[in-house]
């Protein structure tokens, strides 16, 4: 059972939520001092965090902040200003993704869904995935090169997964983009485009250059001559 801990200062929306999540076998927390957010969400140890942009005494950005010292933990902003300048600040203070309300619920869940696949099924994924000289670890979202470790993204990860699970076959753009980011909003290609081109530069930097080949119209590819 995945835990949830939400920091709403609205009462009303707070019991909402939770209620909802815990139809869906959730189990949920509210916070109850928002002085004390961070005491509160050590003391829980939630999977994922629902978090307000506006609260008393600190922010929503600060206690995002703080929890990014000590855990990894997806979080979710909440806000009734979900303009780009929200967006952006939420993204660079390490969120994983922003709602604005008023929301859905079914909307909510179907994103708290994704976003614990997301974070939490490489615990399901093969031991070792490898090709050539490159062996990757989804437990972890590590890759090795000839004995080098590189550090990886979460999406890098998932990326590089797709194509050793896929290698010597052509992997569509649709394809990466719905293993990244499955029933969440619209994502722009260009954020795809993005994801690819820093792993690739970590693989070239670790000495593995074009190890991802671009099918031009049809999609991405990993070959085991590749390397």
């Amino acid at each position: 059972m995945y835990r949830i801990f939400i920091a709403e200062d609205d009462g009303v929306i707070a019991g909402a939520v939770a209620r909802h999540l815990e139809s869906w076998g959730y189990q949920v927390a509210c916070a109850k001092k928002f002085d004390a957010v961070m005491a509160e969400f050590l003391d829980f140890g939630p999977q994922l965090v629902l978090l307000d942009i506006s609260l008393p005494f600190f922010n929503g950005y600060h206690w995002c902040r703080e929890i990014r010292k000590v855990s990894q933990v997806p979080i979710l902003f909440l806000t009734s200003a979900a303009d780009n300048v929200n967006l952006v600040m939420a993204m660079q203070m390490g969120g994983d993704d922003l709602l604005a309300k008023p929301f859905d619920l079914q909307v909510l869940s179907a994103k708290v869904q994704a976003m614990l696949r997301r974070a939490y099924d490489f615990a399901s994924a093969p031991a070792l995935l490898s090709c050539g000289a490159a062996a990757l670890n989804p437990a972890n979202g590590t890759v090795t090169v000839n004995g080098q470790r590189v550090e990886l993204t979460r999406n890098e990860g998932k990326l590089l997964q797709l194509l050793l699970e896929k290698k010597g076959r052509i992997v569509s753009r649709d394809a990466m983009m719905t293993a990244l980011w499955e029933s969440d909003s619209f994502v722009d290609e260009n954020t795809l485009s993005v994801n690819v081109n820093r792993l690739r530069r970590k693989l070239e930097a670790a000495g593995l250059p074009d190890f991802i080949r671009t099918k031009k119209g049809a999609g991405y590819l990993v070959e085991d001559e590749t390397v």
